[in-house]
């Protein structure tokens, strides 16, 4: 007998959440550094889990430097990537404003120079929290933070096209 999966219950905190999910990957692959950074204004990115603090990149500010450092932008403005975020598995506790969520990432590319393929995939994990008191928003009623996300990569093709290192 097999085991059986867990069930998540879908509320409308997870569904704004999956939203940001997917909102990041659109921002990214439009070469949107400033719309992705907005994002984490009051999270951070960490580069690898339990990493030293060099991998943890805080606030708007923080994100936004590692794209820059990081991402390969051409002419067009974008790094000509598609991010497919999928397989999410989100959690809400929404009396305390958190959540979390476990997604899967894969991310294609073509160049001029680089025939259409995927160079990487890997894997998610975020928290988030919800914050009331921004925007005037009341309690319970507030717009939905990313506080954390560690990336995890699983396979890795050629990213020389995309990376600036």
């Amino acid at each position: 007998m097999s085991a059986q999966p867990m069930l998540h219950a879908v509320t409308d905190s997870a569904r704004a959440i999956e939203n940001l999910l997917h909102t990041y990957a659109l921002r990214i692959d439009a070469g949107d550094l400033d719309g992705v950074a907005d994002l984490f204004a009051h999270g951070r990115i960490l580069g690898q889990e339990d990493g030293p603090p060099e991998t943890v990149f805080e606030g708007r500010d923080g994100v936004r430097a590692m794209y820059e450092m990081a991402t390969r932008l051409y002419d067009d403005g974008t790094p000509r990537t598609k991010h497919v975020t999928t397989n999410a598995i989100i959690d809400v506790d929404d009396d305390a404003g958190s959540a979390t969520a476990q997604t899967s990432y894969l991310v294609t590319q073509a160049t001029d120079d680089l025939p259409l393929q995927i160079i990487i995939t890997g894997h998610y994990r975020d928290t988030f929290q919800r914050l009331d008191d921004v925007d005037g928003a009341a309690r319970g009623t507030g717009r939905w933070w990313f506080d954390s996300r560690t990336m995890y990569v699983d396979q890795v093709g050629d990213l020389s096209h995309h990376l600036k290192w």
